[in-house]
């Protein structure tokens, strides 16, 4: 956060700055006259054209139309449930972990099992190999 102090401005005020920006004032003018960040200029311009003047007296947090809020108690009659959800995930993991070893080891094996094996020599039969000393 900044350690500046965040402004409050009034909703008279507010009222004026989206008046001149409605009456074709451009915005990063009025921006630069006033010191406010366009971005809130652009907030206010839109809360006033959807709101009116009872959009630009909302309060921070959260606005309306940006999902649900969550009720405390759902949490706690929640917190249960989560908990047993949470413990079967972390089971279920245990049994993916096991059978993807089981998987890596027969994996490994069918490739030994599949792959060409080295010819045996006969029994009582020499090797092919000469020396290689003349």
């Amino acid at each position: 956060m900044s350690d500046l102090a965040m402004r409050i401005f009034s909703t008279a005020f507010k009222v004026d700055v989206v008046g001149r920006l409605e009456a074709g004032e451009a915005l990063t003018a009025v921006s630069r006259e006033l010191g406010i960040a366009r971005k809130l200029l652009y907030e206010w311009r839109a809360a006033w054209r959807e709101f009116g003047v009872a959009g630009l007296n909302r309060k921070r947090g959260p606005k309306p139309g940006r999902g649900p809020l969550v009720d405390r108690s759902d949490l706690q009659r929640q917190e249960p449930a989560l908990a047993r959800a949470k413990a079967r995930i972390a089971e279920l993991e245990c049994v993916i972990g096991r059978q993807q070893v089981d998987i890596d080891f027969f994996h490994k094996a069918l490739r030994l099992a599949d792959a060409p094996q080295p010819a045996k020599p006969v029994r009582g039969a020499r090797a092919s190999m000469r020396s290689s000393k003349p």
